[in-house]
């Protein structure tokens, strides 16, 4: 496997071209799924910041200082740890968090995977910016050995349209153009639900809906469902023909390393279900 050129591993969502890093490297990584993914490229010792909610890898994880949640930073304690890179998300940072951090000198790094194979550019973005780009090859190629895996079992699976769930009062599903629908499509799952002007969007759960639906999947983040809000879904709402199951979201969620694990568990989670 070759390579991608420097200029282009080297360039972040918002477009910003960046410079390999130096030695002295200190880290604050606002993305959950992205603290793993450093940690993954043996860059554990670099991360000095981290959300709450980074969590893995555990054990870990947590000799990195908390500097609040993706959306409530702390901006005292992120400069308090001077770092030289800030890793921040679209979706997660809010950009007036990402524009005063970038107010202090500090480099931002800006990542928006948008489906599952914006992977491979994750993973040489960050390998690339800090001298890791060898273990960034190598799981550039594990990926795509379990996408390429996950695509033949897919083949000889039956297409299937899925209600996913991240959220009660109001029940909220995903849109189609959201990494999570993108990753399920894979195995030919089809979100129900969409609304083209929202990415998670709160549904209404109508007969008609769930007419639509072969499979309601129950996340286990952002709200924890549990089968207790399963068994009460099925005495709510008219089930007959829809197949109800959990599923691990950091699995379908996750971008970085977490993600090669998850395709391996949706190929079982879908072959599973029928």
């Amino acid at each position: 496997m070759t390579p991608a050129s420097p200029a282009a591993s080297l360039t972040d969502a918002a477009g910003v071209d960046h410079e390999p890093a130096g030695g002295d490297v200190r880290i604050v990584s606002l993305v959950p799924s992205i603290t793993e993914l450093l940690f993954d490229l043996g860059l554990g010792g670099r991360v000095v910041g981290r959300t709450a909610f980074c969590v893995h890898p555990e054990g870990h994880v947590e000799r990195a200082r908390t500097v609040g949640g993706t959306k409530t930073v702390k901006l005292d304690r992120v400069r308090d740890l001077n770092p030289t890179h800030v890793i921040v998300n679209i979706d997660e940072t809010p950009k007036d968090v990402a524009d005063e951090i970038a107010a202090t000198g500090c480099a931002v790094v800006v990542t928006h995977p948008m489906e599952p194979r914006d992977n491979i550019a994750l993973y040489r973005l960050m390998g690339g910016l800090f001298g890791r780009a060898r273990r960034a090859e190598a799981l550039c190629a594990r990926f795509e050995d379990a996408l390429a895996t996950l695509l033949r079992s897919a083949e000889g699976l039956p297409k299937r349209s899925v209600l996913y769930l991240i959220w009660k009062k109001p029940w909220m599903t995903v849109s189609r153009d959201t990494y999570i629908a993108r990753t399920l499509s894979l195995v030919g799952w089809r979100t129900v639900g969409h609304d083209a002007r929202v990415r998670y969007p709160a549904v209404d759960i109508t007969a008609a809906l769930l007419r639509r639906t072969d499979v309601v999947l129950f996340a286990s983040e952002p709200f924890p469902f549990t089968e207790t809000h399963m068994e009460e879904f099925a005495g709510a709402y008219p089930c007959r023909g829809v197949r109800l199951a959990a599923i691990d979201a950091q699995m379908v969620s996750w971008y970085g390393s977490r993600a090669i694990a998850g395709l391996r568990y949706l190929e079982d989670l879908a072959a599973g279900i029928g």
